[in-house]
């Protein structure tokens, strides 16, 4: 997935937090309205959603003369793609995903239990079917629970 400019991800916000209400999307001159603070032509706003739409960030449908955009991806669906390249960047994606599980608060630890407790199909808190999870967060060498990796 590509990274985003600073224009972009400010064009990404605005869709991001105006779409989710109205299906219908977006035009340019709305999301160049919603660009507070910031003095850019509607050419721009348009180079930019046109950009967009050719990474595949967008969708857009013609509405008389304009389009209308919206994102073609939540954010937290963009963030988490995102999260899964950078664990890409590293050797050992396994180690990466330990010292990111030990760096993580103890919330968000229960999120992400909660989180891969359900799709293992176990409880919330993790504790049946260790082994199951213990090979999603450390591969088949480590024998960790799934409560002890939260809290590293």
């Amino acid at each position: 997935m590509t990274r985003l400019g600073d224009l972009e991800r400010a064009v990404m916000d605005v869709l991001w937090d105006v779409v989710p209400g109205t299906s219908d999307g977006v035009t340019v001159r709305e999301v160049a309205d919603a660009l507070d603070g910031r003095e850019l032509a509607y050419t721009t706003v348009m180079t930019v959603l046109d950009r967009l739409a050719g990474k595949g960030m967008v969708q857009r449908e013609r509405e008389g003369r304009a389009w209308r955009y919206r994102p073609a991806a939540s954010r937290e669906a963009h963030i988490a793609q995102l999260m899964l390249d950078a664990l890409d960047l590293g050797g050992s994606r396994d180690a990466a995903l330990v010292r990111f599980a030990r760096s993580v608060t103890g919330t968000e630890a229960e999120v992400l239990r909660a989180a891969l407790g359900s799709e293992a199909g176990l409880t919330a808190t993790g504790t049946s079917g260790g082994a199951e999870l213990t090979d999603r967060v450390d591969g088949p060498a480590g024998r960790r629970t799934a409560d002890e990796a939260a809290e590293r």
